[in-house]
């Protein structure tokens, strides 16, 4: 296959730095209104923890079960940014009604159809980073993108403190800027991005035939290689051992952190995560995936106990800890997409992403709803404690089931 001068160069394709601008504008505008509703959901509606963990892990799983659907859809239709400006203009739409809402219903009922948004966008997003990308430049693409989005999540919360300062706490004021960079993101997809050519040479194009005639029967999953499972199966292990945002932000509110700078949870994790997701993705190609992964699973493991209480430290150990949280998601995230990318055929690419966070998502409820019955229970302390010795439990499969591909002479 031809070479552009970006992968002559070594530099990361157009498409890629357009996509992870069009995820800074939306993570931005979601964080913005995402970082403030936890606690507004127990303190001003008077919703449990466990109807938080509930309503968090029901929509997450809806967009998992979405992501499958529209990932074989990209694979079958030869197209994968329509689908996503579809998901991305979907969750547009929702943001004015987090400010209109009157109460828990409403709030609920938003936040699903944005999770639809992100369950349309999210395989052929990921699969379109892979089809712009040369294989050598995969672990360094999605790290960037990444890093981009994750930018957009330390904006997010860092505006919503702004404005509440400079608003008096108008909240519902607060929550309209959250509609503006939504706008920006879609009209970047729109206008902005380009979709490559996916030119597949003899066998492949054929397979590539076969699979789109398939359509939804799910045959599809059984052609996907053994590597593509493992990976799978070791990040739905992985997610049952990480507590979600919403705990961090839970755990922040019960420990003495005040309304106005709980948002701060959500920007220093942001911000961690931001720094270190493409400087990992870069240094994969010399350190190798398994060992980073393994260090974002002890990293975890301390983040845990650092906000647990276990290691007492006080509210320091607390911030410590979130900042260790966002540390382990720029550890494992992009390496696990691009494990996902290498494992797949390039045929299927869109299906095995729509798989793959089909799993995260399942697995995503199952950790939230335990969670909040288990903080009810048991107590915070101790759940975090129990996440810590789960994820370090998460280290031998690593090293049976996550393989590292050499490069072949094309790649290089």
């Amino acid at each position: 296959m031809h070479k552009t001068s970006d992968q002559a160069a070594g530099r990361l394709p157009r498409t890629v730095w357009m996509l992870g601008f069009v995820s800074l504008f939306m993570d931005m505008s979601s964080e913005l209104i995402h970082a403030l509703l936890p606690v507004y959901m127990t303190t001003v509606l008077g919703l449990s923890v466990l109807s938080v963990g509930v309503v968090e892990g029901i929509a997450e799983a809806t967009a998992s079960m979405l992501k499958v659907v529209s990932g074989v859809w990209s694979d079958r239709m030869g197209s994968r940014k329509w689908l996503a400006v579809t998901g991305y203009g979907l969750s547009a739409l929702t943001k004015p009604l987090f400010p209109l809402a009157s109460g828990a219903g409403e709030v609920i009922v938003a936040r699903f159809i944005d999770r639809i948004g992100k369950g349309i966008r999210g395989a052929p997003r990921d699969a379109l980073v892979a089809d712009a990308t040369p294989p050598a430049l995969r672990n360094a693409a999605y790290g960037l993108r990444q890093s981009l989005d994750t930018v957009g999540a330390v904006l997010g919360p860092l505006a919503a403190i702004g404005l509440l300062a400079v608003y008096a706490d108008n909240l519902r004021l607060v929550l309209w800027f959250g509609v503006i960079p939504a706008v920006i993101a879609v009209a970047i997809l729109a206008f902005g991005v380009r979709e490559p050519r996916r030119v597949q040479a003899g066998r492949a194009a054929a397979k590539a035939g076969k699979a789109a005639k398939k359509g939804m029967d799910w045959r599809a999953a059984r052609e996907l290689p053994p590597a593509f499972w493992q990976v799978v199966s070791l990040a739905a292990l992985f997610t049952l051992a990480r507590l979600t945002e919403a705990f961090l932000v839970l755990r922040g509110d019960q420990i003495g952190v005040s309304v106005v700078w709980i948002a701060l949870v959500t920007l220093v994790l942001s911000l961690a995560y931001a720094l270190s997701a493409y400087p990992v993705g870069l240094l994969a190609a010399r350190w190798g995936r398994k060992r980073l992964f393994g260090l974002g699973l002890a990293v975890l493991a301390a983040s845990m106990l650092l906000l647990g209480g276990v290691l007492p430290l006080g509210m320091p150990g607390f911030w410590l800890g979130v900042a260790l949280w966002g540390l382990h998601m720029g550890l494992t995230q992009g390496l696990l997409s691009a494990a996902v990318a290498e494992a797949a055929p390039p045929q299927l690419r869109g299906a095995a992403f729509g798989l793959y966070h089909l799993t995260i998502g399942l697995m995503q409820l199952l950790a939230a709803i335990g969670a909040g019955w288990l903080w009810q229970t048991i107590g915070a302390a101790t759940l975090f404690t129990l996440a810590a010795a789960l994820a370090l439990l998460c280290l031998p499969a690593l090293w049976l089931w996550l393989h590292e591909q050499p490069m072949t002479k094309e790649e290089t």
